[in-house]
C-alpha cells in the first residue's frame, strides 16, 4: 500500500495519542474533519492500523520485572517450531516473541512482578513446554527507550 505524506503524518499523530478527536487531527493536518475521518477508516480497512490499545505503566500495575528470555529448541523441525509457537501464544506473561537467527531460536519478552514470579513462570510454564533444549535469561536493569511507534520518515 502506498502511503502519502498526509497518511504518514496522521499515523504519527495517532501513534502519539489516538484519543484525540478527528477534529483535532484535522486542525493539525490542515484538512477537513471528513477527510481525516475517511483517511482513518481507509487505514483501518486496509490493515495499516491493526488496533488501538492502552499502554500501561508497568510499575503502577506491579509488572515491572522485565526479562528477555532466549529459547533454543531441542530440534529444528517444522513440527517442533509450530508446536512451540502455538504454546507460547498461550503464556500471558509473554508480551512479545521473536523467531530469530543466531545461537537461540526465539527471544521472549516477559513481564512479571518479581524474581520469584519469574522463577514460577520458568518452572511451571516455560520449561514445561515440549521441545525446549535450553534457555538463557537477561534481566532488564532499566528501560532506556520504550516506544510502540513506527517511524515512517
Amino acid at each position: 500500500m502506498k502511503l502519502d505524506h498526509l497518511d504518514k503524518q496522521l499515523l504519527g499523530l495517532l501513534q502519539d495519542d489516538c484519543k484525540k478527536t478527528t477534529k483535532a487531527y484535522a486542525t493539525e493536518l490542515g484538512l477537513s474533519t471528513t477527510a481525516v475521518y475517511e483517511r482513518i477508516k481507509r487505514l483501518e480497512r486496509d490493515g495499516v492500523i491493526k488496533k488501538y490499545v492502552a499502554l500501561l505503566d508497568k510499575q503502577l500495575v506491579a509488572m515491572d520485572f522485565t526479562v528477555l528470555c532466549h529459547v533454543k529448541l531441542s530440534r529444528h523441525i517444522k513440527e517442533y517450531v509450530l508446536q512451540f509457537e502455538r504454546e507460547v501464544l498461550q503464556l500471558e506473561e509473554v508480551s512479545e516473541c521473536f523467531h530469530v537467527s543466531g545461537d537461540y531460536d526465539y527471544i521472549l519478552k516477559v513481564h512479571v512482578s518479581n524474581m520469584a514470579a519469574y522463577r514460577e513462570f520458568m518452572v511451571t510454564k516455560l520449561t514445561a513446554l515440549n521441545n525446549i533444549g535450553s534457555t538463557q535469561s537477561s534481566f532488564v536493569i532499566s528501560e532506556v527507550k520504550a516506544s510502540t511507534a513506527i517511524s515512517l520518515g
